[in-house]
């Protein structure tokens, strides 16, 4: 396994847990800004985490 194939997963798992925190903290009833911020981040993390596993070679 590769640097950026642990790059990758660390990523796309630092991204999940991004989404889901924002999710649960958006279903709270709170609109508030910090409830974008996680899930913003949370989706650049995991989509970029999925790009650069899926571009290193097995």
């Amino acid at each position: 396994m590769t640097a950026k194939s642990m790059l990758g997963i660390i990523l796309t798992l630092v991204g999940l847990v991004g989404l889901i925190y924002g999710g649960i903290d958006f279903t709270k009833g709170g609109v508030a800004q910090a409830s974008f911020v996680y899930l913003i981040l949370g989706g650049v993390f995991f989509f970029a985490g999925i790009s650069l596993i899926r571009s290193t070679k097995a």
